[in-house]
């Protein structure tokens, strides 16, 4: 399985050949095409994870062009930061915006009932049901927008320090390796 993902990513992760033949980039190819940007290293590998979870998590739109742009200034890893983009997709992100919600609303000490007029067949009913919808959602989104910026920078920050451990830990691995290669 893990292998599967490791293809993918590497089939799926923009190279600085395409990013270089991209009309829109032209004008900032010079920045963007340095090389320190598309290493993998310590130090850029998990400004990148943060920074995508940054992007991913806040702009449902445009999240891997927003995480690459994210990137110049940090000097992070832009294919990573564009990659980790992929934790919020159509599967997860209903999810993570009710998690949002529901911490937003703990923090507000504020918990409101759920729209419970019936959606009637009658165009008032549904113009009276979609208002009061609209209503709630306005009156919902502080909630939601506090619990957002809460999960984001709860997710980037554990993105950051597990991918430092993990990248910490591979490379150990490879030392201990190299190591044990020599004594045999």
């Amino acid at each position: 399985m893990f292998q599967k993902s490791i293809g993918w990513c590497r089939r799926n992760m923009p190279t600085r050949e395409s990013v270089e033949t991209n009309r829109l980039l032209r004008p900032v190819a010079h920045r963007v095409m340095e090389p320190g940007l598309w290493r993998f290293n310590r130090r850029s590998v998990p400004r990148g994870v943060a920074l995508g979870m940054v992007a991913g998590f806040l702009f449902p739109v445009a999240q891997i062009a927003i995480a690459a742009l994210f990137a110049l200034p940090f000097r992070a890893n832009v294919p990573v930061a564009a990659l980790t983009t992929f934790i919020t997709n159509p599967f997860t992100t209903p999810f993570l915006w009710y998690v949002a919600y529901r911490i937003g609303s703990w923090m507000l000490r504020s918990d409101a009932p759920a729209i419970t007029q019936p959606v009637t067949e009658a165009a008032t009913g549904w113009l009276q049901w979609l208002t009061g919808a609209l209503d709630w959602l306005w009156a919902q989104g502080p909630a939601f927008g506090l619990g957002l910026i809460v999960l984001t920078s709860a997710c980037a920050i554990l993105g950051y320090a597990g991918s430092a451990l993990g990248w910490r830990l591979w490379i150990a691995r490879k030392w201990r390796h190299r190591h044990m290669s020599k004594r045999v």
